[in-house]
């Protein structure tokens, strides 16, 4: 609904499959306001091929970022990491084959693998999956009782327990609850101050919060801010923090 884009209408013109792509999760309450794209939740259907492969190739980039992430910036280590059957299987190999490799290559080598590990998996264990159900339609598709876009069962316990010693050793690291502490206190600062005061919004965004209270009052106001903040970049937030709550730095 933010872009404006189109003469007769404002937001993107999205497909329905575009729509249903994006929408990985969904509580009941949330899927019965959602009309036709929140569906699926509710009776227990599959996404389309195009969804289903999305949502695992995301998962797949950002664990694997994130262990690039977490390693250099020193809040998870190599023999940490040595307790995941897959990067350990990989980790082995690369020293076996570059003894003398340098850290930094060591581990861009070793993620590439895990990468390529987990995406011939997926490729492989989708293929079988595909050619036994068979299915001749996206409607046949959406009445699989599990999805036909995924890892055999042995990548998918690897693909859990990478996950779970991310969600343990890094996402947990009292230093990233810091970070993530600092964020909702300037995200909660930001929001409090710009509702308080829509004239510090941007002109665009003084607009669209004028016309959001018209029609729904406070929280409509409300839901220009967030929009507004949900649109920022982590850098763009810190400096938007800095030049409304720091005297030295110029708006």
């Amino acid at each position: 609904e933010l872009e404006e884009r189109y003469a007769g209408f404002n937001g993107l013109n999205l497909t329905f499959e575009s729509r249903e792509g994006i929408l990985k999760h969904c509580s009941r309450e949330n899927a019965e306001r959602l009309g036709d794209v929140g569906e699926r939740f509710l009776t227990g259907k599959q996404p389309g091929l195009e969804a289903q492969l999305a949502n695992l190739v995301d998962a797949i980039a950002y664990n694997n970022h994130d262990v690039d992430d977490g390693l250099r910036a020193g809040f998870i280590t190599l023999e940490q990491l040595c307790e995941v059957p897959l990067f350990e299987v990989q980790y082995r190999t690369v020293c076996d084959e570059y003894p003398d490799l340098d850290r930094k290559r060591l581990t861009h080598e070793i993620i590439r693998r895990m990468i390529n590990r987990q995406m011939i998996d997926l490729m492989e264990a989708s293929r079988t999956a595909i050619a036994d159900a068979a299915p001749d339609s996206i409607d046949a598709v959406r009445e699989q009782h599990e999805p036909l876009i995924r890892f055999s069962e042995e990548m998918a316990e690897q693909h859990h327990q990478l996950k779970h010693f991310l969600r343990k050793r890094l996402y947990q690291h009292y230093r990233v609850h810091r970070m993530s502490s600092k964020a909702r206190h300037m995200v909660g600062e930001l929001f409090d101050a710009l509702f308080s005061d829509p004239r510090l919004l941007p002109p665009e965004h003084q607009a669209n919060a004028e016309r959001l209270r018209a029609e729904g009052g406070d929280a409509g106001s409300a839901r220009a801010v967030a929009d507004y903040i949900a649109g920022m970049t982590d850098r763009y937030a810190i400096l938007e923090y800095q030049r409304l709550f720091k005297a030295d730095v110029l708006t």
